[in-house]
């Protein structure tokens, strides 16, 4: 047996059709279009979503509230959770989410849940009010980012 000898087994292969090849063909006249309509134009191209008249399931599914695209979304971390650090670190988002705080998907902001009684300096984008005084109450130092 050589390379040269080696083909498909019968049926695993079908001839292709050869459209618009005149009447003996097979598939000549209308080429497999049919008769008028739509589809045996050239050009034909169904809308995206359409259903053949049906009413489409984007304008049958109810439609509520309101996507704020503005929206912020801030990733929560406790003080308590920060007294687990060295003294006198300095607190990053990009330090939280190497030690695997938070995921880093969003901006920082650090709530007053827990006590502490580490000085740290904490760069976050947003602070509680509780946070804030614990924070400095603690000898540590609070900087907002932008």
């Amino acid at each position: 047996m050589k390379l040269s000898d080696l083909k498909p087994p019968k049926g695993a292969t079908k001839k292709r059709k050869r459209v618009g090849c005149g009447p003996g063909s097979g598939h000549g006249k209308t080429s497999t279009r049919g008769h008028k309509g739509d589809k045996s134009r050239s050009g034909h191209r169904v809308k995206f979503g359409y259903e053949g008249g049906q009413m489409p399931i984007t304008r049958r599914i109810p439609k509520r509230g309101f996507v704020n695209i503005f929206k912020e979304n801030y990733e929560i971390v406790n003080i308590e959770l920060l007294n687990k650090l060295e003294p006198n670190t300095v607190v990053t988002p990009e330090l939280l989410k190497e030690k695997g705080i938070i995921k880093g998907k969003d901006k920082l902001k650090i709530l007053g849940q827990g006590e502490i009684s580490i000085p740290l300096t904490v760069k976050a984008h947003k602070f509680s009010k509780t946070a804030e005084d614990k924070i400095i109450s603690a000898k540590g130092e609070i900087e907002k980012i932008q």
